[in-house]
């Protein structure tokens, strides 16, 4: 790269205010991106500390008329030396001085800063590093723009990188844009006013003529022109206002976040409440966990869930706001709670599994430990329910410690005269058809909602008797279907556990409309509430509802009656060893089963690709073109992986059903010939399943191409459930090639350009050069041919590009 030149002559003083003042414009535009990321202005300071840095840096450059080499030294140095206090300024001294941890986290966050920010739910919190990115950018785009607007005769190249930015936010930014009507025309109006003026300003442009004989007349021409060029700027931006109003999209827009990490589904493990009577009866004198710090009175909570389908208790498959609305670990993950803020220590023993033990309103969750980095990697929480989860499976020897705030108690005199909530809940099915007008029944004669609630809780609790239904206690069968619902309520005398009562309340509660959940976790007997520290067994276990009040959020209720209550009339429901086999009760409880590989393995896979971005920034900020920045631009990978996904995308929501059938089979065969299949071109889909089961294994594909040529060829349309069906089966077979492929692989596969060039004039020309290659050496171009169908989808694993 050639230093930029600097002009002879000294630059007017207009011509340094113009240059720096829209250069600062038209970055402080692309910045105003942020905004939604870091929901609200906690940014700014960061952005525009560098921003202001780099327009010092490219003027003080451009009126010594240092090259390139001296310009990206200062930036380099001044990144370090400014960037503790504007980015990092909880590593520093006195918020000031840069620590050794300071640079340290400089140095890395070249590299790391872009993953954490995508790999982060927005908003995203100021103190966890992310503002190195607003920092970074400022700085280095600044400098460009500033010295490309200084030191060169067209402005336009200066254009370049501050539109660059502009982009670059947008795609770093959440699927929610900030101001995109005002970013639009703001960007628009700079640039073409600095255009305008430069033009106005050139020498070779002034009115020599004219001023040299009239000066007042030259004048009144320049402000003509000028005031016409204002005229034509409000009208474009006038019509550019009421154009957006009229035609706004109906699509949200796509950024990096939504692909970087594919979402976490809860749903993919079985509802905890399934295996709650499993760890009443193995677990009930194994130390599973211990907690340090929970206040008298608090619950450890480890699952919330609120959908019902008369088989099972689990959590929704919702959308934003929902049981199942996960989103990774992050500081601050509750900042509006209130109550009294703890400090929970937590040590795994016996316990096993993804939900994570934890209490209140959760705003940080650290590990510790050899497995810290894996459990962080892997870990989800939801704000909504206050849960998390962890993907990487808790085991023995595990630790972590949460910060969070537990909610004061409320008594009924000051809930007297609050309402429900209005929440969304999911709609119930299959519920026992007594349960409507019990519940009505029941809360008859209330005359608040607290005291709504209070019957049922009163109704369940008083009326009914406790039993886990083990060994020489009276028979109480597990599970909670509608069957063995309908059994509890419909007997002689209610006979359960916490797994029965609790669902049984929330069932009658939103019978009559009541906003209820079921939550499953642990607390201490009364005789060990408040120690210092708490040991959870199985016999600690229990489930409970909480119900939502306007303006105070979910508070909980217990309908288990207490232990001790057992039935009075022994011969009513005797005492006998459960065997569920001859009651013929429902499906057992299922075991806690694990997570389908490739969901942390397609994560994992991801991550490492990100590291690659790393790394190639590394070499680019040590060739001196900047630091991360330029890196992330120059990268192909990004383009790769878009494109792809972007065939992808256009293959799926084909406007005929045939279509995408079709286009499934092509994703197919495209990620086939990235694991290295040789697909002859113009080959039929049987001739292509055939060589793919061959050279990759996959027998199931013959089937898989019978069933698209039946869905293209076919007499009708396939309908949208045979589509979803194929693509689902496609996705498996690409997944499991995924999962059998090595790292260096399955990394290769990801970049592979040999599906995405496949049939193109490039490909046609590569293949050229090689036939006329074999051709000099003595040998037949149609033998190479015949070995090597195309040079873009079927070369052997060292020819990948």
């Amino acid at each position: 790269m050639t230093s930029l030149p600097a002009e002879r002559t000294p630059l007017p003083l207009r011509r340094w205010i113009l240059d720096l003042g829209i250069a600062a414009s038209l970055v402080l535009v692309a910045i105003a991106g942020f905004w939604p990321t870091f929901a609200g202005p906690a940014y700014l300071p960061a952005a525009v500390g560098g921003l202001v840095i780099g327009l010092a840096i490219a003027a003080v450059s451009a009126w010594r008329r240092w090259g390139i080499l001296i310009v990206t030294g200062l930036t380099v140095a001044a990144y370090f030396v400014f960037g503790g206090a504007l980015a990092l300024a909880h590593t520093t001294i006195a918020g000031v001085v840069p620590t050794l941890e300071t640079l340290q986290g400089l140095a890395l966050g070249t590299v790391t800063s872009w993953k954490q920010l995508l790999t982060t739910v927005a908003p995203v919190s100021a103190a966890d590093g992310h503002l190195i990115v607003p920092f970074l950018l400022s700085l280095v785009i600044s400098v460009l723009t500033a010295s490309f607007g200084l030191r060169l005769p067209h402005v336009a190249w200066a254009l370049l990188p501050a539109g660059f930015m502009l982009i670059l936010v947008i795609a770093l930014g959440t699927p929610e844009p900030a101001f995109p009507v005002i970013q639009g025309i703001a960007f628009a109006v700079f640039s073409i006013a600095w255009l305008a003026l430069r033009q106005l300003w050139a020498p070779q442009n002034a009115a020599i003529s004219v001023g040299e004989v009239d000066p007042s007349r030259a004048a009144h021409m320049r402000m003509r022109r000028l005031l016409a060029g204002v005229a034509v700027l409000a009208v474009a931006g006038g019509a550019g206002v009421v154009s957006s109003a009229i035609a706004a999209p109906l699509q949200p827009r796509h950024v990096f976040r939504d692909v970087i990490i594919p979402p976490f589904d809860v749903r993919d493990y079985p509802s905890p409440l399934q295996a709650f009577r499993k760890n009443v009866r193995d677990e009930a004198d194994d130390t599973l966990f211990t907690m340090q710090g929970l206040p008298k009175g608090a619950r450890v909570r480890t699952a919330v869930m609120d959908q019902y389908d008369g088989m099972v208790y689990n959590v929704t498959d919702g959308g934003p706001g929902s049981s199942s609305a996960f989103g990774p670990l992050r500081s601050n993950m509750s900042p509006d709670a209130e109550g009294i803020p703890v400090t929970l220590k937590v040590e795994i023993d016996e316990y096993s599994g993804v939900w994570v033990p934890d209490a209140g309103a959760v705003s940080a969750i650290e590990f510790t430990g050899d497995r810290a980095e894996e459990l962080r990697r892997s870990g989800f929480y939801n704000a909504e329910t206050g849960t998390a989860v962890v993907t990487a499976k808790l085991k023995s020897g595990d630790t972590y410690t949460v910060d969070t705030v537990i909610p004061a108690d409320l008594d009924d005199e000051q809930l007297a005269e609050v309402e429900f909530g209005k929440v969304p809940l999911p709609t119930q099915s299959n519920v026992p058809e007594e349960l409507t007008t019990l519940a009505s029944e029941t809360v008859a004669g209330a005359e608040s909602p607290i005291e709504q609630v209070r019957a049922l809780e009163t109704f369940l609790a008083d009326g009914g008797f406790f039993s886990h239904g083990l060994e020489g206690e009276v028979l109480s069968r597990a599970g909670h279907t509608a069957e063995r619902i309908s059994t509890l309520i419909g007997g002689d005398q209610m006979i359960g556990d916490d797994e029965q009562y609790a669902v049984a309340m929330a069932l009658l509660a939103r019978e009559v409309g009541i906003p209820a959940r079921v939550v499953m976790g642990f607390y201490p007997d009364e005789e060990q509430a408040g120690d210092p520290e708490f040991a959870a067994t199985g016999d600690n276990v229990h489930a409970w509802v909480e119900v939502n009040f306007d303006g105070i959020g979910w508070l909980t209720f217990n309908p288990t009656p207490p232990e001790d209550k057992v039935p009075n009339d022994q011969n009513t429901k005797p005492k006998v060893d459960p065997k569920p086999q001859v009651l013929q009760p429902p499906p057992p409880p299922q075991e806690p089963v694990d997570l389908p590989p490739t969901l942390p393995d397609d994560r994992k896979g991801e991550e490492e690709n990100l590291n690659i971005l790393g790394i190639i920034g590394t070499i680019l900020a040590i060739g001196g073109i900047s630091l991360g920045i330029l890196a992330l631009l120059a990268s192909p990978f990004i383009v790769i992986g878009a494109w792809k996904a972007a065939r992808r995308r256009t293959r799926r929501s084909a406007a005929r059903t045939a279509d995408r059938i079709s286009g499934g089979w092509d994703e197919l065969t495209d990620r086939a010939v990235d694991y290295g299949a040789r697909l002859a071109p113009g080959g039929t889909r049987s001739e292509e399943a055939a060589t793919v089961a061959t050279s990759l294994s996959i027998p199931q594909v013959t089937a898989l191409a019978d069933r698209a040529d039946s869905g293209v060829f076919g007499p009708s349309e396939p309908t949208a459930e045979d589509v979803d069906a194929f693509w689902t089966e496609v996705d498996g077979i690409v997944g499991g090639l995924s999962k059998e492929a090595g790292f260096w692989k399955r990394a290769k596969a990801r970049l592979s350009l040999r599906s995405l060039m496949g049939g193109t004039a490039v490909s046609a020309g590569l293949q050229s050069l090689k036939d006329a290659a074999a051709a000099r050496v003595g040998r037949e171009p149609g033998t190479i041919r015949s070995e090597n169908s195309t040079m873009t989808s079927s070369a052997p694993e060292s020819e990948n590009p």
